[in-house]
């Protein structure tokens, strides 16, 4: 390896251990949301036993609670870029995609949050791996990856795609015999009314990308579709935004179920541009190095507010509408409910008293407090975020 490999290497070790610290930072400032808190204390899957496992063994806190998925996080980047060798060209495309890979805002979110997303990006990243070393399918991941979470019923119908592809019977029939009992286990919901959420859908992969990278991926899916360039990861990508799409005109997807199958075509994605970059003459190729810059930099802007999202309160004139709303005000509501010795609540709001279990704060009947504007109460507490007032608490002495 030359001494410029190494300092690519060293680089993204560098950059990996960078986001790494801003993610653990990150986690003293959010609360548990009131899903998350079902997955804690109701819930029985496999969030369930992460999270319970990793409290029992460091205490009921938002570090034993996220560190789990930043770990998971971190592996998926390590086992990410091993899969990547080889695929470009120069040592320096590799770098750009990877590093892409890690501030992709849904991955940032995936890695914070208290979901199965970045999970599933892991062990489909674990499966992609084991074949490009083995040359060989692992029936054993298939057959585990059914246990494990409903959206792998996804990855199977992609495989079985592919496997009418490359002709290979016995990946069509696993995978075609697992993507139906995930159906059996789990289904899809496909009731109600055609309500048409494409457009938010849409919307949604625009965050998780952002804006100028979904287009591109987009663009990249469509043409190597086109040109018959159709590898495993283009299958699974393609099957997952296909079949996200379409059910979309019809009911509100779990974008959880498809993001992880999306986000591993981003290197392929990478690759696509800077062969369109490199075949170009240099004085043709400034259009590409302007749409570059630009993308990057609102990628980075993205990965910056999902991160460091307080400050958007300051230019919402409702704070619920703010994104991460739902992850916020327990964990300063506990304690200074607290700091007025408030330990035991009742209030009519039942997601409001989970959350804050978490926090060491029971359920009783001391006490009322709501979130609600109350016509009599004994006490109002303001949540301040920078100086200005998210959300008030009212407390009424019973």
């Amino acid at each position: 390896m030359s001494l410029t490999d190494n300092i690519y290497k060293y680089i993204f070790y560098l950059a990996l251990f960078v986001v790494l610290s801003v993610l653990f930072f990150t986690v003293d400032g959010l609360s548990i949301s009131y899903k998350e808190a079902l997955n804690v204390y109701v819930n029985n899957s496999l969030l369930s036993i992460i999270t319970n496992g990793s409290i029992y063994i460091f205490g009921e806190n938002d570090y034993a609670l996220r560190t789990p998925f930043i770990i998971t996080y971190f592996f998926s980047v390590i086992l990410m870029y091993k899969l990547t060798e080889n695929l470009f060209k120069k040592n320096i495309d590799r770098l750009i995609s990877i590093l892409i890979f890690m501030l992709l805002p849904g991955l940032l979110s995936a890695a914070l949050l208290v979901n199965s997303a970045i999970i599933v990006t892991f062990l489909t990243i674990v499966y992609l791996y084991y074949l490009k070393t083995t040359q060989k399918h692992s029936y054993i991941l298939l057959l585990l990856f059914l246990f494990i979470d409903n959206s792998f019923a996804i990855f199977f119908l992609a495989l079985f795609f592919f496997s009418l592809k490359e002709d290979d019977k016995k990946l069509l029939f696993v995978s075609l015999i697992l993507f139906a009992v995930s159906m059996a286990l789990y289904g899809f919901d496909t009731g109600g009314k055609p309500r048409g959420f494409l457009v938010d859908t849409f919307g949604i992969y625009a965050s998780i990308f952002s804006p100028l990278l979904f287009i591109y991926f987009f663009y990249t899916i469509y043409r190597e579709g086109v040109k018959g360039d159709r590898h495993i990861v283009w299958y699974i990508s393609a099957t997952s935004l296909a079949f996200s799409l379409l059910f979309s005109f019809r009911q509100r997807i779990y974008i959880e179920d498809y993001a992880p199958f999306v986000v591993i075509f981003l290197p392929y994605m990478v690759k696509n541009f800077v062969h369109s970059f490199r075949v170009r003459l240099p004085q043709f190729r400034t259009k590409h190095i302007y749409i570059t810059i630009l993308t990057l930099l609102v990628l980075v802007l993205n990965a910056t507010i999902t991160i460091f999202n307080k400050p958007l309160y300051l230019i919402l004139d409702n704070p619920k509408k703010h994104f991460a709303y739902k992850y916020n005000i327990a964990k300063e509501l506990a304690s200074k409910l607290k700091e007025n010795n408030i330990d035991e609540i009742e209030s009519d709001e039942k997601e409001l008293i989970l959350r804050l279990k978490f926090y060491g704060i029971k359920e009783g009947r001391k006490y009322f407090v709501s979130t609600r504007k109350q016509y009599y109460f004994d006490n109002e507490i303001p949540i301040n975020y920078l100086g200005k007032t998210v959300a008030n608490a009212y407390i009424i002495k019973n």
